[in-house]
């Protein structure tokens, strides 16, 4: 893995660092507080798949073509998205935020359509991720920092954030 990002990661507060794969067994590992969440890929090889295992909401295709993946690809950094959980407006919290996503990359049609396209790496089950309890304070300013940070690093967007 990525030490650098790691510990960068951990130096802002990050906690957790659990496997797609473990929280999918254990979803009471995940916090019920609201916060930001990175998804990081373990290892510096990766491949895109034609059809991932994200589930098709409403009856649209959450796949996309390897030429758009591979456009999207930041070579350079491990992280591969950052999301939010609750805010103002929106009472979820990292474990019902992540309980979708995770849902949605196991083919449910659950509308979590952001970050989808981590369901288009092999393996997808091997990345990481690690969360922020964010009390009191609004996480998609931190969400909308974070990739500021990682755009003005990297020249563009972790690889599944669609939007700044």
């Amino acid at each position: 893995m990525h030490f650098e990002e790691v510990n960068e990661l951990k130096e802002l507060g990050f906690t957790g660092f659990k496997t797609i794969q473990e929280l999918t067994e254990n979803k009471a590992l995940i916090p019920t507080q609201r916060g930001i969440y990175c998804i990081v890929r373990p290892v510096s090889e990766y491949e895109f798949l034609e059809v991932g295992c994200g589930g098709y909401f409403k009856g649209k295709n959450p796949n996309v073509g390897v030429s758009i993946l591979a456009l999207n690809w930041v070579e350079k950094s491990h992280i591969v998205y950052i999301g939010k959980a609750g805010g103002i407006d929106n009472k979820s919290t990292l474990r019902s935020r992540l309980t979708e996503y995770l849902n949605f990359g196991q083919g449910k049609p659950v509308g979590h359509r952001g970050g989808r396209y981590i369901w288009q790496l092999k393996n997808s089950k091997d990345l990481i991720v690690a969360w922020k309890i964010l009390d009191g304070e609004e996480p998609r300013n931190h969400e909308i920092r974070l990739i500021k940070n990682f755009v003005d690093k990297y020249g563009k967007r972790p690889f599944a954030n669609l939007k700044n």
